[in-house]
């Protein structure tokens, strides 16, 4: 069975199948390059003899994939000049046979059953109409960017001629995919159809009403829908956009720095130079590291965490058909309305019926923000969720969340009331992000049922769950656990039992280093740019701000109490002496009171640093230290931490450590996650800076003797 087959009917009309042998989608690979010229080849001998041509797929429900990224992740990122014209060479001769595609001299029409993502999209550009199955499967866009990379069979060009510079940018730099609807509405595509049948018997009849059909900017008179870039009318976008990209990215995202280039430079000349263009921009993301990183995370590791690499093998897939939340606060009314949204029936209880009706709420006022949940939808979704302040009506749900205050005896205290009235195979996972979860298990009679589940706020827009096993969790209630995350629509990672797991360890680095830089007095700017330019989405002074001072207040005077039951004595750092002084002194506790490291207005909008901070911690006036200094040790502690949580067997999968920096605790995306961002900064040279750094710093910058070790053994996260 080959590629591409083409089946010619008694009109002429050639339908051409993508249906590529062994594989469950199509790609833009190396048999799409030796089918595909091979198909136009017969297609261009059969000129006068066909009418049209009708590409689809012969795969149900999916229509083309996109590029081969694993082929693209084994190019050497410094090739030699012959081997980058080589590269380029086969770059465009790659896109070669889409442009002699729209140049037969007949109407092209394509029907789109499933995601047309990437490649699968710009074969569709390059055809003269478009039609999509009206289903849920349907996704359509240029994704790239979301990879590190940019369109390079044409996406560019095609979509900068269709949709003008504004619009294309926008859609190609933000990586957007489009569901059918939402498409149509933008110019993506021209119709939809009910079932597959009707769309090639659209495509059949547009073929013979359109027999001198031509691409858009093929046609006499054509211009660039808003205008090309030497117009009025775009001067905004080709002088502020480039400077609007680098102040929104800092400098961390090259693929949107180039995808804007891309789309001014290639509207700037003659179509087929505009091709070449784009493939030399292409290019030079391909030898990107930042491609490189993100390809490895958010295409490899996260194709393998969405297969299951860290569920149990051997365990049948469960669906929850009713779920117990404990908690209707905004953590637990979030994950209900989330619930609800994928169709699960939720029994949302607090302490009164008062407080669990304000939890439907605040679904019911999510459902309002929405913009894809109509009035219909939200009716259906919010008469799923079930608020109560009676325990009994938990008895028959599959799986039951805690996600009540973070005090041990509180979560006791509902295990127990809980677990009384469940049936004795559900499952109670504790909402927690730091206690043990082996230590809340002791207040369980069924341990192997009860595990650990960490949403991320606000949990209805947050991807990450971290799923923590205690010593006595069931491989059963893992994969249980782990299908209602994907159930959710998250990405779930999984860790062994530790105080603070993975992520709030993690996240714990870069926050207690911004403290402890306050104390030594350095700029709070200087710290919280040094944050921003690492890539990070805000700086540890706001981080902490936003998760409240108060509540680290009460941590750290739970720790000095855990210590004192314990007979040991418990030694504050200078980052504990920062939250006691803005607690006690200050009594400035954090965003949601107005008033923390930053000042807030009345909507909690940040509006300054405090000009306070200067006397309590820099009253002879700021210390100098260099910038780096600054910006490693806000990144540096991180990966160090990852490491050791590795070391320990807390954390198993390179995959989930990298994913779930990156989504839950916002690692800056460009590096690829905590243990990629090692590999791209070269093992021996990151144990390197990082020794120099615990020299100055202290031995929280020490290099982990797992690190050590891989540095003497050449090795590298895999």
């Amino acid at each position: 069975m080959s590629y591409i087959r083409l089946e010619k009917d008694a009109d002429g009309i050639v339908e051409l199948i993508f249906d590529q042998p062994g594989k469950d989608v199509n790609v833009m690979g190396d048999e799409y390059a030796e089918a595909m010229p091979a198909a136009l080849d017969e297609l261009e001998a059969m000129q006068g003899e066909i009418s049209g041509v009708y590409i689809r797929s012969g795969k149900p429900g999916q229509f083309f994939a996109g590029g081969d990224i694993t082929m693209m992740l084994e190019m050497d990122l410094n090739p030699s000049d012959q081997e980058r014209r080589e590269m380029l060479e086969g770059i465009l001769e790659a896109k070669a046979p889409l442009r002699r595609l729209e140049a037969l001299g007949v109407p092209i029409v394509v029907g789109i059953n499933g995601p047309a993502l990437g490649g699968g999209y710009e074969i569709a550009l390059a055809c003269h109409h478009r039609i999509a199955l009206d289903s849920p499967k349907v996704k359509i866009g240029l994704p790239e960017a979301m990879l590190g990379l940019m369109p390079g069979a044409g996406g560019v060009v095609r979509m900068v001629r269709m949709l003008g510079m504004q619009e294309a940018v926008g859609l190609i730099s933000q990586g957007k995919q489009l569901n059918a609807e939402k498409a149509l509405e933008k110019g993506l595509i021209h119709e939809l159809a009910a079932s597959e049948e009707e769309m090639a018997a659209r495509a059949r009849a547009w073929i013979k009403a359109n027999p001198e059909a031509v691409q858009p900017w093929e046609a006499p008179g054509y211009s660039i829908p808003g205008g090309a870039p030497s117009d009025p009318a775009t001067q905004g976008l080709t002088y502020f956009g480039p400077v609007n990209v680098m102040v929104q990215t800092w400098g961390n995202m090259p693929a949107q720095q180039v995808i804007m280039a891309a789309v001014i430079d290639t509207a700037r000349v003659d179509y087929d130079t505009a091709h070449l263009i784009e493939a030399r921009y292409f290019q030079r993301l391909l030898l990107d590291q930042v491609a490189r990183n993100m390809m490895t995370t958010f295409f490899v590791q996260m194709n393998a965490m969405d297969a299951g690499a860290s569920r149990p093998d051997g365990i049948d897939k469960t669906r929850v058909q009713k779920l117990g939340i404990l908690g209707a606060g905004v953590m637990g009314a979030g994950i209900a309305f989330n619930a609800a949204k994928f169709g699960i029936d939720v029994v949302l209880k607090d302490l009164t019926q008062e407080n669990a009706d304000k939890g439907k709420a605040y679904a019911a006022s999510a459902c309002e923000k929405s913009r894809s949940i109509d009035e219909a939808k939200a009716v259906e979704l919010l008469a799923r969720i079930h608020p109560t302040a009676e325990v009994k009506d938990l008895a028959d749900c599959d799986l039951v969340i805690e996600a009540v205050f973070e005090d041990r005896d509180v979560k006791a205290a509902v295990t127990r009331e809980t677990e009384a009235v469940l049936a004795d195979n559900a499952v109670l996972a504790s909402n927690t992000s730091a206690l043990p979860i082996t230590e809340l298990a002791q207040a369980s009679v069924r341990p192997e049922n009860y595990i650990g589940m960490h949403f991320f706020s606000p949990a209805e827009r947050m991807p990450l769950v971290e799923i923590i096993t205690g010593e006595q969790t069931s491989p059963e209630t893992l994969a249980r656990a782990f299908d209602l995350a994907q159930q959710l629509g998250k990405k779930p990672i999984v860790v062994k039992d530790s105080p603070g797991f993975f992520t709030t360890r993690v996240i714990g680095q870069t926050i207690t280093q911004g403290q402890m830089m306050l104390a030594e007095g350095v700029n709070p700017a200087l710290i919280e740019n040094g944050a921003r330019f690492n890539g990070s989405p805000m700086g540890p002074l706001e981080t902490l701000d936003s998760i409240s001072l108060e509540t680290a207040y009460h941590g750290m005077q739970q720790r000095k109490a855990d210590a004192e039951t314990a007979g040991e004595t418990w030694a504050p750092g200078p980052e504990a002496e920062v939250i006691r002084i803005m607690v006690e002194e200050a009594q400035r506790v954090g965003q949601a009171k107005g008033a923390g490291f930053y000042d807030y207005d009345d909507k909690g909008k940040k509006v300054a640093t405090w000009a306070g901070l200067k006397a309590l911690f820099a009253s002879d006036g700021y210390i100098d230290i260099p910038f780096d200094d600054v910006r490693d040790r806000l990144l540096f502690p991180q990966v160090l931490e990852a490491i050791r949580i590795m070391e320990e067997g807390v954390l198993t999968s390179v995959g989930d450590g990298n994913i779930g920096s990156i989504m839950g605790i916002g690692f800056p995306p460009h590096t690829g996650g905590v243990f990629q961002c090692v590999n791209a900064y070269g093992v021996e040279a990151f144990v390197a800076r990082a020794q120099e750094l615990a020299n100055k710093y202290g031995e929280v910058f020490a290099p982990p003797q797992l690190l050590q070790d891989m540095a003497a053994r050449g090795e590298t996260f895999a």
